[in-house]
């Protein structure tokens, strides 16, 4: 394996609000079933309080981007879990290409990977290593506003941070119903965001050019489950963005450079 000198330049740290137009649920597994209690809540830090968990951001944007970039197609899938492992495939966009934007914001495993060629699904085994690089992009967990859940939303929700809403799912064929209860963050809700954008070699701003643009689909699109039924609509608000180069690091400058600070990701001109 040939060895690729990387230079680290500095950092982007972006930070905005999420601002939940929508009810936002994002689902946790119950460690019990309580009488009474919600069919599907949603996940929570030890204090109780509803939080959108790195990983979840993380991965709904590098999909969208995917999608963005047209990177969904034969030889450039491959297998994240394969079917012996659980009862279907999970299967995610990663190449070998040297400047993709989607590998080379969100990461690229090392190693071999089982690349699919065609529609049957049939894989060839490939080695990245040749192309790997520092994941550029960190995704810090969204933390809840406590203050954005004021005491008007309080009067007409069932829980302290959250409402229950209650579904029915219809058999198509007997037309029985199957009754749930789902809990969700209200629209209203706001959540504290923070990521850092690594900056290395030529890099300049382009990679936090791509995250604005994820954030954007994001937007018009939607976070959590059951989105497709109306769940999970977002804005993005109060956005920050200020870049500290590796003199900031080295104790050499305490000044860091305000790139943008703006109210909504249109007023951003990186």
């Amino acid at each position: 394996m040939s060895f690729k000198e990387v230079t680290f330049k500095g950092k982007y740290i972006v930070n905005f609000d999420i601002e939940l137009k929508t009810g936002l649920h994002i689902g946790t597994a119950g460690n019990t079933l309580d009488i009474g209690g919600v069919d599907n809540p949603v996940i929570k830090d030890a204090f109780g309080r509803p939080y959108i968990p790195g990983s979840s951001l993380k991965g709904k944007l590098r999909s969208l981007m995917e999608f963005y970039h047209d990177k969904i197609n034969i030889n450039n899938l491959v297998y994240s879990v394969k079917k012996e492992q659980r009862r279907d495939s999970i299967v995610m966009h990663m190449c070998g290409e040297e400047d993709c934007p989607v590998c080379n914001l969100f990461g690229r495993n090392h190693g071999e990977h089982d690349v699919i060629v065609n529609d049957e699904g049939n894989s060839r085994k490939v080695d990245f290593s040749e192309v790997v690089m520092p994941t550029r992009l960190i995704v810090r967990d969204a933390l809840l506003d406590e203050k954005s859940i004021t005491d008007e939303m309080k009067e007409n929700m069932d829980l302290e941070f959250t409402e229950v809403k209650f579904e029915n799912n219809l058999d198509r064929i007997t037309s029985a119903a199957n009754p749930r209860q789902t809990e969700r963050v209200p629209a209203g809700a706001r959540f504290n965001a923070s990521m850092v954008v690594n900056v290395y070699d030529e890099d300049g701003n382009k990679y936090v050019k791509e995250l604005i643009t994820a954030l954007k689909l994001l937007q018009d699109d939607y976070l959590g489950g059951q989105g497709s039924r109306g769940y999970g609509q977002v804005a993005i608000k109060n956005i920050k963005i200020s870049f500290r180069d590796i003199e900031y690091y080295k104790g050499q400058s305490k000044e860091e450079k305000l790139v943008a600070n703006a109210d909504s990701l249109d007023k951003i001109n990186l």
